[in-house]
């Protein structure tokens, strides 16, 4: 059974950058569907960005259009989430997960395997 652990969440002024980290243990990530979702208080999950099976990165363009970045190393087997310009609205709980299936899916029941959740917050 894998295992997701986060690390790198933190507290950051608006327009600054963080990148969290997801370390997978118990199998490897190569060829699975690798993600982030995040949880704003109050609201639902939403999807973030991903890394597909061929390693092409998909990200949600409305929400993080061309500041956040997902990547993935498998020779570390770990994953990542680059965020730049933060806003104030970016607070929330960021969650690694990862499912073993032939395409990304944006909805967060969909996935199975979740990291421990990353509390980021952004001050203005």
């Amino acid at each position: 059974q894998m295992q997701l652990v986060e690390s790198g969440g933190g507290l950051v002024q608006a327009g600054g950058s963080l990148r969290l980290s997801c370390a997978a243990s118990g199998r490897t990530i190569t060829n699975w569907i690798t993600a982030w979702f995040r949880q704003a208080p109050g609201k639902s999950r939403e999807f973030v960005g991903a890394i597909n099976r061929i390693g092409e990165n998909e990200m949600n363009t409305d929400s993080v259009k061309g500041r956040f970045t997902s990547s993935r190393d498998n020779a570390k087997n770990t994953m990542y989430l680059q965020m730049n310009d933060l806003k104030p609205e970016g607070r929330a709980v960021y969650y690694c997960t990862a499912r073993y299936m032939p395409y990304v899916s944006r909805t967060s029941m969909e996935y199975e395997l979740w990291g421990q959740g990353n509390h980021v917050t952004v001050s203005s």
